[in-house]
């Protein structure tokens, strides 16, 4: 990976289900939502995220890639809008914008 590039692979797009339990399938429209993925991989000017942090982007502005078979995004750092990471300091939610 090269300067702010972050590479992730998108979590599954499939049924969900809301918090009152309804479930709401794949082929409902929803406007317009942010999506989570998994880092996968990261460049060398990346200072806010490590590989296996799950990220929010907005799918609308994407460049799709595959590698080896498997379907990945490819986006700068600037486009991430929040990082819900496992290290946990002193209290912090793991959840930062």
């Amino acid at each position: 990976m090269l300067h702010d590039r972050v590479l992730v692979a998108i979590e599954t797009e499939g049924e969900r289900k809301s918090s009152a339990g309804i479930l709401i399938p794949a082929t409902a429209q929803m406007g317009r939502r942010l999506a989570w993925a998994k880092v996968v991989a990261v460049g060398a000017n990346v200072r806010t995220v490590e590989v296996g942090d799950r990220v929010l982007f907005d799918p609308e502005d994407r460049a799709e890639v595959e590698v080896r078979g498997d379907d990945y995004v490819l986006l700068r750092e600037r486009d991430l809008h929040a990082v819900a990471a496992g290290r946990l300091e002193d209290g912090q939610t793991g959840l930062y914008l």
